[in-house]
């Protein structure tokens, strides 16, 4: 029997390692900013944890955009998490 790794990634905002299903990866389209439901969307994504916390520090990372904050924020709560 084979033992399957689980894949992880990292939360851009606090740089901790989840299970990626854990995690929200969000992608930039069209200039929109979309929740990345399959995990396979074209474009380059970001993990981040559901939480507003998280975003907030990865703006300051200069890893997301301060002008997708109004976004993100929506996005959030469509994926009811703790805002």
């Amino acid at each position: 029997m084979k033992n399957h790794s689980v894949p992880m990634r990292r939360c851009v905002g606090c740089m901790t390692s989840y299970p990626k299903k854990e995690l929200v990866r969000f992608v930039l389209a069209d200039g929109r900013l979309q929740v990345c439901e399959s995990g396979k969307e074209n474009g380059r994504g970001v993990y981040l944890c559901r939480s507003l916390d998280c975003f907030v520090k990865a703006v300051k990372r200069k890893k997301i955009s301060n002008d997708l904050m109004d976004e993100f924020e929506k996005v959030l709560k469509s994926v009811e998490v703790n805002v």
